[in-house]
């Protein structure tokens, strides 16, 4: 894959991308069981320009690479083979990773997906590997080094809500551990950063500002962490109230400091695409997977796409 795509997206906040970049969803979650090293692995063969995943902290410190906070029955089983069950009838997952230490965690199988879930029906195409484990960023920095791979760039979302603060350590010492193993493996200049819960990126641009910040956002019925319109805001927003900026996302992100807006694709029109440009910001879009969509996205010029097909994006790219 030439350098010169992912030096595009990333490189500076002048010009923009003349090829949309292609993000590997949690890997590559359509082909292979997500956010682990097989599935990274996939997305590298593949030829993706980013690796976008997702990480949580242990009990003992250490930061792993899993999408949910806590254990997720669709496609977690213990020691024994079991899925696992709820916590209680009103939390549908497991125990939560920052109340395991690593080797607690490494008892769990993520290789497969339970069958007769909404889950399975959603990705019926992707491959069980029985055995996988949750893995360590540093492991994945470590295999991506081993394949020679020195292109390859890292979206990395730090996975806590202000909604749910039990279920993960302090956006604080969050952000420290995984600014930690970042520095550890020389991949400051390869990493960006992402999150919903914008209390994050606040804290990563005070403590690592050369590394850039990308600001998810999603104003969809099942999730609005924008609160556009609310005259209290929202809880997601670090402190910014969108009717502060005429409800305009792109506007709240500048503000911020980011150097990147990441909205649900659903959200986007070639207006506001154009808006974050006029204001210096990229735009990537997730999480696309249908052909028509990609195309769209691919149409309207936005800077990056994230998928669980990036094989799809790569090959409609291409054209």
């Amino acid at each position: 894959m030439p350098v010169f795509i992912g030096v595009l997206f990333f490189a500076g906040m002048s010009g923009y991308a003349s090829v949309t970049e292609v993000q590997g969803h949690r890997g590559a979650r359509g082909l292979l069981p997500e956010n682990t090293l097989p599935a990274f692995a996939k997305a590298l063969e593949l030829g993706v320009d980013v690796l976008e995943l997702d990480t949580g902290i242990t009990k003992d410190g250490v930061v792993v690479i899993s999408h949910d906070p806590c254990l997720n029955p669709d496609f977690v089983r213990d020691a024994s083979g079991n899925w696992i069950q709820p916590t209680s009838k009103d939390n549908k997952y497991g125990k939560c990773i920052v109340d395991l230490t690593f080797d607690e965690l490494q008892r769990f199988d993520v290789g497969r997906i339970q069958p007769n879930t909404e889950y399975a029906k959603r990705f019926a195409t992707q491959q069980p590997i029985d055995g996988t484990r949750i893995p360590t960023l540093a492991a994945l920095f470590a295999q991506v080094k081993q394949s020679g791979n020195a292109q390859v760039r890292f979206n990395i979302e730090t996975k806590l809500s202000p909604m749910a603060r039990s279920e993960t350590v302090s956006p604080q010492v969050f952000v420290e551990k995984l600014l930690a193993v970042i520095r550890e493996n020389g991949m400051a200049s390869r990493v960006t950063i992402q999150s919903f819960d914008w209390r994050t990126l606040q804290i990563c641009q005070r403590l690592a500002p050369d590394i850039p910040t990308v600001y998810l956002t999603a104003q969809q019925k099942w999730m609005d962490n924008i609160g556009a319109g609310n005259r209290e805001g929202s809880a997601w927003t670090a402190g910014l109230n969108a009717r502060e900026f005429g409800d305009s996302v792109p506007r709240m992100v500048k503000a911020a400091g980011g150097q990147i807006w990441s909205p649900h694709f659903g959200d986007v029109t070639p207006a506001k695409i154009a808006e974050a440009h006029s204001l210096g910001l990229k735009v990537s879009v997730w999480t696309v997977n249908e052909p028509k969509d990609i195309q769209r996205m691919l149409d309207w010029k936005v800077d990056s796409i994230i998928s669980d097909y990036p094989d799809r994006v790569l090959a409609l790219r291409r054209r």
